[in-house]
């Protein structure tokens, strides 16, 4: 994929990355070891990281804490994003946001198609905009987490990136 770049410098941003799971433990947690490798090599930091059970109401209040936090301006999940069982992450984000990013999920089920074939159907990655903080859901695969982080998540969190990004998108709401 290529990136194109103005002549600008990095801005690094704040980021949490959140892993929903019953069962992954800080040993055993290679989705979010992935994003949290990839934020801070592409140069932002990872200013909170957590594993959460997948249950909404917890979950909500996980985010909703970093969504109120100054210093975190993108949270990433791994995990929850699937149709079975306690599969909750998209009911748990969906109410607290203030703008979808359908266009997120689109995307990202298109490239996993070429890595998975048609399971990616059963992807329910989602992405949003709450109080100016960007928020992305990911599967728990590691598979996806660097699907998403190479093919979306690096280049739009660049705000060098055109024609346009959504690091852009965080500064317009840190002016305010």
């Amino acid at each position: 994929m290529s990136t194109h770049h103005d002549g600008g410098p990095f801005i690094s941003l704040g980021v949490a990355v959140l892993t929903v799971s019953d069962s992954r433990t800080e040993a055993n947690d290679t989705s979010g070891d992935l994003l949290r490798e990839r934020a801070e090599s592409a140069g932002h930091r990872v200013v909170e990281r957590a594993i959460c059970p997948d249950d909404i109401y917890q979950l909500r209040a996980v985010f909703s804490r970093w969504i109120a936090a100054p210093e975190v301006q993108v949270v990433i999940s791994t995990g929850g994003t699937g149709i079975t069982g306690r599969d909750s992450t998209p009911e748990a984000v969906m109410p607290l946001l203030d703008k979808a990013v359908d266009g997120f999920g689109e995307l990202f089920r298109r490239l996993s198609f070429d890595e998975i074939g048609a399971s990616t159907i059963q992807s329910r990655a989602v992405a949003g905009l709450a109080n100016g903080t960007l928020i992305f859901c990911l599967p728990g695969s590691t598979g996806a987490c660097r699907t998403a982080w190479d093919g979306i998540l690096g280049a739009q969190l660049d705000r060098r990136t055109r024609p346009c990004n959504f690091a852009q998108l965080i500064a317009r709401f840190d002016e305010r």
